[in-house]
Parts: C-alpha cells; structure tokens; sequence
C-alpha cells in the first residue's frame, strides 16, 4: 500500500510541477531539458520504490501510475473545466503580425521561438508575415499565414 501512495504522491507532484514549468518545456526539448528529465525520471524512480526494489513493487507502482493516468483521461472526458485546468488550452501569442508579450512572458516563451517556428512551418522570415502564432497545448507553435 505504501507503493501505491508514493506512486499517487509522485505523479501529482509531477502534475504540479510540469504544469507551473510550462507548456513550453514538454514541446521541444534542449539538450538542458533532456539532461534535467532524465535525472527527474531517475529521482522519481528512487522515490516511487523506496527500499522495495523488487519486481513485483515494481510493477505494482508503474499499475497505479497507469491507473492514475487512465483515470485522470477520463475525467478530463467528462469535465472540459478540469480538461483545461491540467492541460491548459491553446495561447495565441502573435496576432497580425505582433507579438502579444505579455502572452508571451506567462507562457515562457521568446521572439526567437515564434520566429523559429515560422522558419520551419512555413518558411517566413519576419513576424510581419504571421496572422496568428498560437502556442498549442502540447508546447508547439502554430502559425497562421497572414
């Protein structure tokens, strides 16, 4: 039962955690924010198995993980409020051509990101040329011809 708690107690710390970092930094990862997730998965683990180091702990702790997470897809399912509460909902960020800073300062993220992904997406080189960016709920950027 300990495992159980631990694992219930460590996914919402991680919620939490993931949910005040940012959009952003689930999108696309830097090399600093892939060294930091690995040592984050490897303190979790420590954390969720405790001493029990054993197979069955193990699994017991990746099956309420599991179950958290089913459960929580479902509520979302259910309550579009708490759907927006955990997964926030998309942000526009340029509109006709001009960046919305503040937007951009809540959501973490710079001019030199929005611009990146106009070069990618459509190949625009200046933010004249956007309609609208949006930053997606997932961390991506949208962008809308002008």
């Amino acid at each position: 039962m300990d495992a159980v708690l631990r694992a219930g107690a460590i996914y919402l710390a991680l919620m939490v955690l993931f949910k005040i970092s940012g959009r952003r930094s689930l999108g696309e990862l830097t090399s600093f924010d892939f060294v930091l997730l690995m040592v984050i998965g490897e303190a979790t683990q420590q954390a969720l198995l405790g001493d029990d180091f054993s197979v069955t702990n193990a699994i017991l702790v990746i099956v309420t993980l599991m179950v958290i997470d089913i459960g929580l897809s479902l509520v979302k399912r259910r309550s579009k409020r708490l759907a927006k509460l955990i997964d926030g909902g998309p942000t526009i960020v340029v509109e006709n051509g001009a960046f919305l800073r503040h937007r951009m300062h809540e959501a973490r993220i710079q001019e030199d990101d929005i611009l990146e992904a106009a070069r990618i997406e459509k190949g625009f080189e200046r933010v004249e040329q956007i309609k609208y960016a949006i930053l997606e709920r997932n961390g991506k950027i949208s962008i809308i011809p002008a």
